[in-house]
Parts: structure tokens; sequence; C-alpha cells
């Protein structure tokens, strides 16, 4: 391979985030951080504890110049306390609060964990306007349905994390709040019209950049009056027209995981490597889905991208100096020590209850299951509540009479999450609050939906710290 050939097999590796499995890099991945290799994305399977995460991290920088990268909103989305769930609770717990001064706290919190750990960049916070109650991706992970709160909510967030030295990256380009459907799974699609889109998805970007977000996330989401029926991810008129030229953008672009179907199942993987750079992405994110196979054929297909015209060298080189630019960034602060117990006061402040609540006797807890998105995985969630018989169970699984005749004579607790997504939850929840008009029913998801009868208690989310504050109002 001739020098200027490695230069531009450099330039493509230089813009790829790779992920792996396990809690040690894999010997392909420091070949390729030798090698010019963007960096990495990690997920929960990757974290075992700080120490771990550390020892990988260390590991990572001592072959390259990484960008070290994760999902860490707090909340139901997190990789750091993926095995136990989040000391922090999320984005609707924060925007229920409203107070922008703790939502910084809580996010120089979550940076000060992960500048410790040697994480560098935060692919948080959401500053999607969740408007569509049954959107089934966003939900928790907004600061809401209100375009003003998301947004001042949004740069409260980005300043957290970056008064740390961690970049944030704001998601998900132009806005994934008005969906119905999981990019994880097909191409949502939000039908409005400029002026909506200016007046609505766009008013927290625009605030973000205002206040300097070192990176911004593309979404996998069509909107026809830009993007036509392609994603927004593979739109140059999204991208470089909207973002770059209108909203003058300055940073960092990243795409969304391009192993989600909506990529997949449209161009392909290296096909979407290709036309998403060619569009304005710096960084792309691979999610956890391909291998080293993959890897090297993304990287092949883009170096012949440039060979064939389909992509501009120049464009791959600016790539690189945005991405240039953002490293020396990493290396011009330092780390602030976390604020204990933050997570847990601003979990608290959120958690509302509406009648009154019996003090316990001998409770039974039924938590009706929820199936896991693909964004959150598999992160435990529910009360512990030690004096409890807890039952965890599906809907259709379950029978309200024998249920009922296992809580005769004892208090009657029922978790649900996102009850207003799920008709067979509500079901079950109405059946046993009608025969048992004294039980509570606690919503650990958005709370659109709640019975006629029974003492509600709405957590704003199911993180750890969610649930302690729930279990403190159950126990006073």
């Amino acid at each position: 391979m001739s020098q200027s050939d490695r230069g531009l097999r450099r330039l493509a590796a230089g813009t790829l985030l790779v992920a792996f499995q396990g809690t040690t890099a894999p010997d392909w991945v420091l070949r390729e951080l030798e090698a010019g290799l963007g960096g990495v994305t990690l997920f929960g399977f990757n974290v075992a504890d700080p120490a771990q995460l550390s020892d990988l991290t260390t590991a990572l920088k001592a072959a390259g110049e990484p960008v070290i990268s994760l999902d860490e909103e707090g909340g139901d989305v997190t990789r750091l306390a993926y095995h136990v769930g989040s000391p922090y609770p999320g984005n609707a717990a924060l925007g229920a609060v409203d107070d922008v001064e703790l939502t910084h706290r809580v996010y120089q919190a979550i940076g000060s964990e992960l500048a410790a750990c040697g994480v560098n960049l935060d692919m948080a916070p959401d500053a999607d306007v969740n408007t569509a109650d049954d959107n089934p991706v966003i939900g928790t992970r907004s600061f809401g349905n209100d375009t003003a709160l998301v947004a001042r909510h949004t740069v409260a967030a980005v300043r957290g994390l970056q008064s740390v030295n961690v970049a944030a990256c704001v998601k998900h380009f132009p806005g994934h709040g008005a969906t119905r459907v999981d990019s994880h799974l097909a191409v949502p699609v939000v039908d409005v019209s400029l002026d909506v889109l200016r007046e609505r998805e766009l008013v927290p970007f625009q605030a973000a950049i205002k206040a300097g977000a070192k990176s911004v996330m593309t979404a996998h989401v069509a909107v026809p009056v830009i993007t036509g029926d392609q994603p927004a991810t593979l739109s140059a008129a999204a991208l470089t027209e909207l973002l770059r030229g209108e909203l003058g953008y300055r940073g960092v672009v990243i795409t969304d995981a391009l192993d989600m179907h909506a990529i997949t199942k449209s161009v392909g993987l290296a096909g979407g490597a290709v036309r998403t750079l060619a569009a304005g992405s710096d960084l792309l994110c691979l999610g956890p889905v391909p291998s080293y196979d993959d890897v090297r054929q993304i990287i092949a297909e883009i170096v012949a991208a440039v060979g064939d015209g389909r992509l501009p060298l120049s464009r791959l080189e600016e790539a690189a100096a945005h991405v240039a630019e953002l490293r020396a960034w990493f290396g011009s602060g330092t780390a602030a020590d976390v604020e204990e117990g933050i997570g847990l006061d601003a979990a608290r402040r959120a958690v509302s209850v509406t009648g009154a609540t019996n003090p316990l006797r001998d409770p039974l807890v039924i938590e009706i299951d929820t199936p896991p998105t693909i964004a959150v995985g598999d992160v435990p969630w529910g009360l512990d509540l030690p004096t409890a018989e807890t039952v965890r169970l599906k809907p259709a699984d379950a029978d309200p009479d024998t249920l009922l005749r296992r809580a005769d004579g004892r208090s009657l607790v029922v978790v649900v999450k996102d009850a207003h997504r799920y008709t067979d939850s509500r079901d079950l929840v109405t059946a046993l609050v009608s025969a048992r008009p004294d039980a509570t029913v606690i919503e650990m998801g958005l709370p659109i939906w709640r019975p006629d009868s029974a003492a509600y208690i709405a957590t704003y989310g199911a993180a750890r710290a969610n649930a302690q504050a729930a279990v403190e109002l159950l126990t006073a």
C-alpha cells in the first residue's frame, strides 16, 4: 500500500466509532486505533465497574487518540449502571421539576463520573420535544413536550457535561419526538411543515448550538419537507444545508447507530456509511452489531467511494478537521468531583402523589412487566421494598382474581411503566384497583394514563433513584 493509500485509509478509519464485545479491548481495536481509528462506542456489556472501565479506557488511549463515547442519559438509558439501574433520574423527571440549575448539577455529576473513568464524549442529552404520547423510543428520555422547557434544560445539560470536559452530543437531529416508529426497526416519519419544525423540533438544537455543544447526533428520521423519504442521517439537506447552513453549527456531527434497521434495511451498512459522510457527518457510530470484517468492509467502501467520486476527499478531510478540534478540546480542561446524592435529591423533587397512600401492611407488590426498548436495553427496574412480597408478571399471564385473593388483607401496590402504551397493562390495573380502591399505583414511565381510583405515584422514570424516591413516599 502506497503512502497516499495509507493516508486515505487512515482518513476513512478516522470517521468510525466502533463497538466490541467484552470488558477488555480486542487486539483488532488497538491495532486500528494505531492506524487512525476514530474511536469507540461503549455499551452496557463493556462495563463491569468504574475500575474496569478506567482500565479499558487507559488501554484504548495508549493505542491512539480515541473518542470514547457512550450513552449516559441518566434515567432509563445508562451504561455506567446498566446492571443495577442509574442513580440519576432521567430527563422527564428533571423536566417535571423544571429547575435548570438542578439539571446542570445532575449532568455535571454524570460528566464527572464519566471523566473519572476516561470517557470523553457522552451521547446526551436528548433534546427531542416528545409531542407523541405513544412515542416508542423517546418517552421519559425527553425533558417534556414543551419546546421552551426542553430548550432550557438541554442548554443546562450541555453546560453541565462540558463544565467537566466531557463533550455533549445533543440528539436526535432534527427531532425524534413526534415519531410513532422506533428507528431501530424502521424509518419513522415526521411529516410537518418547515414552520412547525422551526418552531418546535429545531428550537432546542438551536439553543444547544448557541451554548457551545461539541457534537450533535443525527436521527434516522425522515422529514419529508427536508429529506424526502430518506432519513436525516443520509440527507445533505438536513445535515449540510439545515444544520451547518441555516443553524450555523461548526462542531462534530455524529450519526446514530448505523446498524439500526432504518439504515441497514434501506441502503446497507457500508452504503449508509458513504452516504452519511457525503451528507455531512463526521463520526459514524456503528453500533454493537458490526464485526471487524464489517468494519474493514466499511473502510474499504469509503476508500472506494473517494476513488470513484461518490465521496469527495475534501469531505473526509473536513470531517478529520472537525474531530481534531474536538480532540484538542478534550485536552483543555480538568474534571471535578462528583456531587454525592444529587441524583436521589432530584428524583425526590420529581416524584408526585395523587390521593392518599395508606400505611403498609404485609404489602404485595405486583410489577407489570414492560418490554424493554433497544435504546434502553435490559436495565433492571422496579421497586426495592424489603418488607414486601414482589411478583413480576406479564399482563397476559395474570389472573386478576388470583392476584386479588393473594392480596386479601394486605396492602396492594401495582407498578407499571408507560401504561398508556399497553392496553393489556391498563386492563389489568383497572381490574385490580376496581376491586381494591385502597391500592396504590406507581407509574414509572410517563404519567399519561391513570386509573379512576387508587392513590397514584408518578416517578417520571424507572431509574434506581426514581424507585427509591417512590419507596420513600410509600413508607413515610
